[in-house]
């Protein structure tokens, strides 16, 4: 069992050396969450060396970012090709997609659970590597099954792809929780907001190359994907997420070097004779820190955190119904506008305003210092779910007869506002908390950016009539 809980914790096989954690009072407390201010912040920063800012780390954080959701839009990407792999059951074809969203969901929360509980003994960077060659190994497996499972039962191939989508959404736990947490440990916000700039990209490229595929190819020819026409697509599709698995793999050597030293000049004086290496020194200092303390330190910024994931959730559901107002029937309507282009159309504004507000929190402008503003924001972005009942829903016609209307003001904004808000509550929890605390501050904060997608997973269904 206890092999089992290591496994399934990131955490490297073997922990032998025994140490001491440090007190909860040696540590100064940076912010006060319940007065809001920061008082004594300029003195501690006096006598706290401040890790010094680096292109080169901010690029591997973003990269590692993309990692982190380029597997998940890999298979949003190859919804079609699935659908193909299902034509022989209707049942199937039918359900497939809510069954890997449960299946994701389901498993990538629960990872991100216990994780956030095995803090103690956690090697962030042994995560970090583990999800990325996890994720490579799945990805030569789903690029070998276009060639290899081709006449596979639906039945079967079902059981293949689910079983994938487990492995993948347990690294993505592992990835989301060790690279926040590894993050927070710099305490430089501007990685954070790396971090988040990457998920960004890792949402606008696949809608790109949707786009492209349907223009690349004859009018007509878009509504129905050949088995093999389709292979070859989801073939790429999977193969450029082991290129980028790999390249990050690759790209987090430095950087986990660059940890290494950072962590000996801050640990040095602390180690005692007793201590026989760096590593032990950082886990000595490290906090262990339960869910409710983060969560009584963290209240109004883990709870927008939730807010704003739970309510973007509901854009899918409404993106994948609206359609242009111009008629695709008639041969003057550009293919762009046409629903097999404009729906992944819509999807990819929707990513550059989710990207454009993650990128933007790199401003000096910042709300990080006034957490209950940034609460209510999370509470009043709802108001912008019912501007999608204006729009085009299943070609029934618009109360805002405005294409620009819907991509511009409806999916922009909403957009912008997710990237913006989102990355704002990330990059302010580890000013928050303790030192010893930011890597933890950084793990339940990518457990309650999960938590909020779970929960407006669920609620979205009730927009799924509309």
């Amino acid at each position: 069992m206890d092999y089992f809980r290591r496994w399934l914790g990131g955490q490297p096989p073997v922990r032998t050396q025994e140490y001491e954690r440090v007190a909860d009072g040696d540590a100064p407390l940076l912010q006060n969450p319940e007065v809001g201010g920061r008082d004594g912040q300029d003195d501690l920063d006096e006598h706290e060396d401040e890790v010094p800012f680096s292109w080169a780390e901010y690029a591997i954080f973003a990269l590692l970012g993309m990692a982190m959701l380029w597997a998940w839009n890999m298979f949003l990407a190859a919804a079609v090709y699935f659908q193909t792999r299902f034509s022989e059951s209707p049942w199937i074809a039918e359900r497939f997609q809510s069954a890997i969203l449960a299946v994701s969901t389901i498993t990538n929360l629960t990872v991100l659970l216990v994780l956030q509980n095995l803090q103690l003994n956690a090697s962030y960077p042994f995560r970090i590597n583990l999800a990325l060659i996890i994720n490579t190994v799945i990805f030569s497996m789903l690029a070998a099954s276009t060639v290899i499972l081709v006449n596979a039962a639906p039945a079967l191939y079902l059981a293949f792809l689910l079983t994938m989508v487990a492995l993948s959404a347990y690294a993505t736990g592992l990835i989301q929780n060790g690279a926040f947490a590894f993050a927070a440990s710099f305490g430089r916000p501007e990685y954070m907001q790396a971090l988040m700039a990457g998920q960004g990209v890792a949402g606008i490229l696949p809608p790109i190359a949707q786009i492209v595929s349907v223009l690349s190819v004859p009018d007509g020819a878009a509504e129905g994907t050949p088995r093999e026409g389709g292979g070859t697509s989801a073939f790429i599709y999977f193969l450029t997420a082991v290129a980028i698995s790999l390249a990050a793999l690759l790209a987090f050597i430095p950087l986990a070097r660059r940890h290494v030293s950072i962590m000996e000049g801050r640990l040095a004086d602390r180690m005692s004779s007793s201590m026989a290496s760096i590593e032990v020194a950082e886990h000595a200092a490290r906090k262990v820190t339960s869910m409710r303390r983060l969560f009584a330190k963290l209240p109004w910024l883990s709870t927008a955190l939730v807010n704003c994931f739970a309510v973007t959730m509901f854009f899918p559901v409404f993106t994948a119904k609206i359609f242009s107002l111009r008629d695709p029937q008639d041969p003057s309507t550009p293919a762009l506008l046409r629903p097999a282009a404009f729906v992944p159309l819509a999807f990819f504004v929707w990513n550059l305003g989710d990207l454009s507000g993650r990128v933007s929190t790199a401003l000096p402008f910042s709300l990080g210092h006034r957490p209950f503003l940034l609460f209510l924001i999370s509470v009043a972005r709802a108001a912008m779910v019912p501007l999608y009942l204006l729009c085009n829903i299943g070609g029934r016609g618009a109360a805002v007869e405005s294409d620009l209307f819907y991509l511009f003001v409806v999916q922009f904004l909403f957009g912008l506002t997710n990237g913006w808000l989102g990355s704002s509550c990330m990059m302010a929890a580890s000013s928050w908390v303790e030192e010893g605390e930011r890597e933890a501050a950084g793990g339940f904060m990518g457990f309650c950016l999960v938590l909020g997608l779970t929960l407006g997973s669920l609620l979205s269904f009730t927009a799924a009539g509309a």
